[in-house]
């Protein structure tokens, strides 16, 4: 049971990242599959099922453009942010500088008090 509760919270965790760490990587088009690679190289993996339907969406929201490349062999439908999604992005990873840093410091000072019982 612990387990699963872990499992769920870190699900959470991670959902709630995931449009700051596709809209980073969306300055340049990329298309689909390059972004599963791009994101997994830099540790953050996403399944297919879940990335295909969140560009969907922050399309919709107009943070996001597509356009299909049909020159190639295999067509590929390529996204980049918009302007609007380039200011979204901005203000997102401000916001996500300050979040950091304030629970850099809260994670710090708890493993502090940690290692003073530890002491005792």
């Amino acid at each position: 049971m612990e387990k699963d509760l872990l499992e769920s919270l870190l699900s959470e965790l991670r959902r709630g990242t995931l449009i700051l760490c596709v809209l980073s990587q969306l300055g340049e088009s990329r298309y689909g599959y390059a972004l599963v690679q791009t994101l997994e190289e830099k540790g953050v993996p996403i399944d297919v099922n879940t990335l295909y339907p969140l560009l969907r969406r922050l399309e919709k929201q107009g943070l996001l453009c597509s356009e299909w490349n049909t020159q190639e062999a295999k067509p590929r439908k390529y996204y980049k942010r918009t302007v609007y999604g380039d200011r979204i992005f901005e203000e997102l990873a401000r916001q996500w500088e300050s979040l950091s840093a304030g629970m850099d410091a809260l994670l710090v000072s708890d493993e502090r008090k940690k290692e003073q019982i530890k002491n005792e």
